[in-house]
Formats: C-alpha cells, sequence, structure tokens
C-alpha cells in the first residue's frame, strides 16, 4: 500500500512515519534498482567496443563517444534532478526517468550508424542520470537511526559494484547473445521500474509552477560547462592535451561557462542548482572526500582490467573472472561500515578508511607482469573492503545535517563530485601511464645498452629459438627482435602501473588531512521532513 503526501497546495508534509518498514523497503529497493541499472550502463559497453564498431562501422576515434557522451549527458542531469524532483515530484521524476532509460536502451539496440548510436547514449546518461542522486536523497527522508545508516552503505556498494560488473556483464551478454542486447536487456527490467515507481512511491507531491522558473541561462551554462570538461579529461590523454587546439578551445568554453554558472547561481531568481549546502563546512569537505574516493575507485576499477588485458593477455571472460572477488569484498563491508558509522565518530572511520584504501592501493604497487587472480587477491580484497568504510562515512558527513528540498540539492553536488572524481581519476592515470610507460621503456634501453653482452646473450637465445620455426636466418633474428621489443614493453608496463598505484595511494594519504576539519552529525538525528 502507497502513502500518498499531500502537494505543495495541500495541507501537511509528507511523514515517513506513517509507512510501514516493507513499504520503505519496497520504495527503496525499486529506486536502488534504478540506480544500479544507471550505473552499470556507464560501463556495460566498455568490454564490447570492438564489436560495437565493427557492427556500425565505426572509426577507431568514434567508438569512444559511446562510452563520453553516457557520461557527458549524466553529469549534466545529476546536478539539475534536484530542481526536476520538486518540480515533477519524485514519482514521477524517477518514473519518467526509468521509462525514458528504458526507451532510450530500445534506441541504442537498434542504433544503425555511430552518430545514432552516440546520440541515442546521450539520451540515455541524461535521463537515466536522474535516478542516481535521488535515491540517495528519497532513501535519507524514509530512515532514520540505524536504519539510515545501511542507505550509504547499500547505495556505495551500488555505486561501485555496478561500474565494476559491467564490462563483465556486457563482455558475457556480447558473447552469447551480440552486442545489441547489452542495450536490449535493460527493457524488462526498465518497465518493471517504472511500473513498480508508479504503484509504490508516494514521498512529495510536485510544484509544477517551478518549470516555468526554469533559468536556461543558468542551465545551459552547466551543460555546457560539465560537457566540456568530460570532453577535455576524455581526449586529452590521447591528444597531449593543451598542444590541441580543439581541445585548448573546449577548455576555455568550459571556463567561461562556469563562471557565467556561477554568476547565475547567486544571482538567478529561479536557478536550477542551488550552491547553498556548501555554506556548511563539513559538506564542502565530504565533497572533496567524495572527489577523491570517486578518483579512486574508479581509476582503481579501470586500472586492473586494462592491466590484465595490456599485460597478461586475458579476455573478457578471464578479466571477469579475475575481478569478481571486488565485488565479494564490497558485499563484505557494507553491515561493518554501516555498523561502525553508527557506533563510531565518523571521522575516525573514514580515517581508517582512507588509511586502508591507500594500503590496499599501495599492494598493487609491487605488480609484475606474471600477476594473475592469486597474486591479485588481497590487493583487490583489502583495496575492495575499504571502499565501504571510505564511502558510508563521507556520505553520512555530507547529508546528515540536510532537510527537505536542500537535502536533493546536497545529494545532487554529492554524487556530481564522485563522478568528477572518476572522470578526472581516469583521464590522470591514462597520462601517468602512458608518461611512465615511456620512462621505462628509456630506462630499460639504457640498461639493456649498458649490459651489451647480456643484451647480446638473450638475442642469440632468443634467434635459436625462432631458427626452429623458420629457416631464413633473417627472418629469425625479425622475429627475436620483436619478441625482445615485446618483452621490454610488457616490462615497461607492468613498472608504470606499479608507479601509478604507488601515487594513488599517497593521494588517499593526502586526503587525511582533511578530516579534522569535519563536523560529523549527531548519531540517530530525526529524519528530514519534506517540504516545498
Amino acid at each position: 500500500m502507497a502513502i500518498r503526501a499531500i502537494s505543495p497546495g495541500g495541507s501537511a508534509p509528507f511523514d515517513p512515519a506513517a509507512l510501514t518498514n516493507a513499504q520503505k523497503y519496497g520504495i527503496f529497493a525499486v529506486m536502488a534498482f534504478g540506480q544500479f541499472m544507471a550505473l552499470i550502463d556507464i560501463q556495460i559497453v566498455a568490454a564490447s567496443l570492438n564489436e560495437v564498431q565493427a557492427g556500425l562501422s565505426a572509426g577507431p576515434d568514434e567508438i569512444s563517444w559511446v562510452q563520453t557522451a553516457y557520461l557527458m549527458a549524466e553529469l549534466v542531469m545529476i546536478p539539475f534532478s534536484a530542481f526536476l524532483t520538486q518540480a515533477l515530484s519524485t514519482r514521477w521524476l524517477f518514473a519518467l526517468s526509468a521509462g525514458l532509460f528504458t526507451l532510450s536502451s530500445v534506441l541504442c539496440g537498434a542504433a544503425w550508424s555511430i552518430e545514432s548510436m552516440i546520440l541515442f547514449r546521450a539520451i540515455q546518461g541524461f535521463v537515466g542520470g536522474a535516478m542516481v542522486p535521488t535515491v540517495f536523497a528519497t532513501g535519507y527522508q524514509l530512515f532514520s537511526g540505524k536504519q539510515r545508516a545501511m542507505i550509504p552503505a547499500i547505495l556505495g556498494m551500488v555505486s561501485v559494484l555496478a561500474p565494476t560488473l559491467g564490462p563483465t556483464v556486457g563482455g558475457w551478454i556480447t558473447d552469447a547473445l551480440g552486442w545489441r542486447w547489452i542495450f536490449y536487456i535493460n527493457v524488462v527490467p526498465g518497465a518493471i521500474v517504472t511500473l513498480l515507481t508508479l504503484a509504490l512511491i508516494r514521498v512529495d507531491g510536485p510544484n509544477l509552477p517551478m518549470l516555468r522558473k526554469i533559468d536556461w541561462v543558468h542551465l545551459a551554462s552547466m551543460a555546457t560547462a560539465l560537457a566540456g570538461l568530460e570532453y577535455v579529461l576524455e581526449e586529452g590523454p590521447k591528444n597531449d592535451w593543451f598542444g590541441d587546439t580543439t581541445i585548448l578551445c573546449v577548455a576555455w568554453v568550459s571556463v567561461v561557462a562556469f563562471l557565467l554558472f556561477l554568476e547565475r547561481s547567486f544571482r538567478s531568481a529561479g536557478p536550477i542548482v542551488r550552491l547553498t549546502p556548501f555554506r556548511k563546512p563539513t559538506f564542502a569537505f565530504a565533497c572533496l572526500f567524495n572527489l577523491v574516493i570517486g578518483f579512486g575507485i574508479y581509476s582503481g576499477t579501470y586500472l586492473v582490467p586494462v592491466f590484465l588485458g595490456r599485460v597478461r593477455g586475458y579476455n573478457a571472460s578471464e578479466i571477469g573472472t579475475t575481478v569478481f572477488i571486488s565485488g565479494l569484498a564490497q558485499l563484505l563491508g557494507v553491515p561493518i561500515a554501516a555498523s561502525l558509522s553508527q557506533k563510531v565518530d565518523q571521522r575516525i572511520v573514514i580515517t581508517f578508511g582512507l588509511t586502508l584504501f591507500a594500503f590496499g592501493l599501495w599492494l598493487f604497487s609491487a605488480m609484475t607482469p606474471d600477476w594473475g587472480f592469486a597474486a591479485l587477491f588481497w590487493p583487490q580484497v583489502v583495496r575492495s573492503f575499504a571502499v565501504m568504510l571510505c564511502i558510508v562515512p563521507s556520505v553520512g558527513l555530507a547529508l546528515g545535517n540536510f532537510e527537505g528540498p536542500e537535502l536533493r540539492y546536497a545529494s545532487g553536488l554529492f554524487n556530481l563530485m564522485r563522478n568528477l572524481g572518476g572522470a578526472i581519476g581516469i583521464a590522470v592515470v591514462n597520462t601517468w601511464l602512458g608518461d611512465m610507460t615511456r620512462l621505462h621503456a628509456l630506462r630499460l634501453s639504457e640498461a639493456l645498452g649498458a649490459s651489451p653482452r647480456a643484451a647480446g646473450e638473450a638475442f642469440a637465445a632468443l634467434t635459436r629459438y625462432a631458427g626452429q620455426i623458420t629457416p631464413d636466418p633473417a627472418r629469425a633474428a625479425l622475429m627475436a627482435d620483436a619478441v625482445m621489443t615485446r618483452i621490454a614493453g610488457r616490462e615497461a608496463l607492468a613498472l608504470a602501473f606499479d608507479d601509478v598505484f604507488r601515487l594513488m595511494a599517497y593521494l588517499f594519504l593526502a586526503a587525511l588531512v582533511l578530516v579534522p576539519f569535519c563536523r560529523p552529525p549527531s548519531l540517530g538525528a530525526k529524519p528530514p521532513v519534506d517540504a516545498h
């Protein structure tokens, strides 16, 4: 049975105490699954890009936009969703988001060209992005006390687990049914989420007159700034950053749009994003934590499969089997992190979480080209378990002191910071990886030059081995040279991965200086009252 809140023109605000626990958990489960759908689709195409590229006759420079378009559009919707929730109500915004996400998934599966695919992926990311922050705000609205402590734990797990599983699930579906089914697979669950949202969720009323007050300049400036930033972060590592004229121009446009966005945020009569949550220092510091956490989560999730694919030569199925342990460790951390956040000062929990996460990253810094499932087991377990000890207290620090509409704006901004951290992280680690690979390749070349005898003996041994394959001495020498080059490149790349993980560990340790500046909300705080 759903409980209907009185609309703004009515008499009383929504009272979560009027709902039974079963009703609360039902609403939350539907919304959390919707969030999972939106987040898993960020990376679900990662393992299938070659198949999508072949199916749509796309170029290598075009295919990356299948992911980039989704991320750009999602970044715009996440902060905008707080405004739309107040205007349309949680029920109708979430239903529209889930329904349009399902429809756009069908369009992606039916795409006939790379241009149509990019357009439909942008639509999918935009409409799906509303589900991510809305479930955080609604969860905090529904629950209190110990139940509320589970909200950041569960949603934090979803936020990390969905992108982690995306490439694996996408690879399995593509191998079994073809790449178009990685989109068609959303149809049934998307339709179910849409219908259940309409049937169950009644937590607030709409305020339709707000739609007539949209500051379109504010919206356009925010969209331009965030989309421009994502473009620069995506294309920068591949095109020499600001050495490329297009990237430089987009960066300038993004900066100007951001300044206009700030101006409209403070002076507009109807801003679509309110920055007032940043008036609370603890929220600002929690957002910085989330930026760093997003950097570590998304970069770590990105780097391990890249290592396994480029250094070990694993296929999508082997990569999925190897990284699956990360999800199990995260599940283990959920109840522990939730319990600690209820009983212990959240600053202590996040200090331990950041330190443990840094230690997990540091364990990766000893990787060799031979590392596989066994060697990666404990580094993945430590890092993934620590994720929950970082996310749960950071969510509590960020959202625990807000009520009503301001909670929605805080949720949107907070989730935006995590996604921005991920986008920045992937761009930065790609740049680090490329630079350090070249540096280590140069050092290995110098080392071989300094030991010509050892290098000559190794080359002669490889040449003799190649001579067993081909009787042509010149061809055998070329084969031996290619093998030596490949071995040196593999070693240089593995050393570069070690350096990148080490730098990320230092970043997490540096974030500890922010902890003393946070002031946690009192445990067992009253649930926020939703009033327009």
